[in-house]
């Protein structure tokens, strides 16, 4: 139990802290998951780490998504914006396709070439924000580049940081929007397999709430901070991450 109690701590602490920056949670689960041996990683675990983060970025964003009743068309366009990865999604998870893309190559290539993807999207000048200048066309654009991240490594928060980047949308706007989708889409990350969880023994489902609560506490953190790291910084740092992980994980597999 105290093994299993440990692991926790320390996904928790990977999910949290990775779900909300460009460097992609899933990536960094199943890698730390293998290399420490974690008799914990499945998507059952997933579930909890998950719900923590949604806890966190709906009570982070309270105010703001407690205004979209007097928002519509913001929450409107955030709705269009979740479609493409909620279908895509939920055909990958009830087919299981999605296994076949949670290996150490796939992560590794991806996280290398949409680091640099990202690197160049953040290059773009900006001269939009959210209140005048996102529109149907902006928001599905987005919400399709969301898709790619179904893929370990392509990160869900890099890939909208990239494409609302790519639109010219400032930093902290485009955070804003990869954090305002973030909400569909780990409600249906978490929903989708809640089921299958309350099914297992007791002792999972009390790991399953110590996954939640630490699992927010992170997530809150690592959310609180970014927006005023965004604020001040380029993504550079975050590029030179992912590259820096993707060519040590392409080393581990040629070499």
């Amino acid at each position: 139990m105290l093994q299993n109690f440990l692991e926790i701590i320390i996904l928790s602490a990977v999910q949290g802290i990775s779900e909300f920056l460009p460097i992609s949670s899933s990536a960094h689960l199943i890698l730390v998951s293998n290399f420490f041996n974690f008799s914990l990683s499945s998507l059952f675990i997933d579930i909890g780490l998950h719900l923590g983060s949604l806890f966190a970025i709906i009570y982070y964003f309270r105010k703001d998504l407690i205004n979209l009743r007097n928002n519509q068309k913001l929450l409107g366009l955030i709705l269009v914006g979740s479609i493409p990865l909620i279908i895509f999604g939920y055909l990958i998870y009830s087919t299981e396709t999605i296994n076949l893309v949670r290996n150490i190559e796939i992560i590794a290539w991806t996280t290398l070439l949409f680091g640099i993807v990202l690197y160049f999207s953040d290059k773009r000048e900006t001269n939009r924000n959210i209140s005048t200048n996102l529109n149907i066309k902006s928001i599905l654009f987005i919400g399709l580049f969301q898709i790619l991240a179904l893929v370990p490594g392509v990160s869900r928060a890099g890939i909208t940081l990239t494409a609302a980047r790519f639109l010219k949308f400032n930093r902290v706007d485009s955070s804003k929007i990869a954090f305002l989708l973030s909400v569909p889409a780990l409600a249906g990350a978490s929903f989708l397999g809640l089921k299958d969880a309350i099914q297992q023994s007791e002792e999972l489902n009390y790991l399953l709430l110590i996954s939640i609560t630490l699992s927010f506490i992170f997530s809150f953190i690592t959310v609180k901070y970014f927006i005023k790291y965004v604020s001040n910084f380029s993504l550079t740092a975050f590029v030179i991450y992912r590259i820096f992980v993707g060519f040590i994980l392409l080393s581990i597999i040629y070499y």
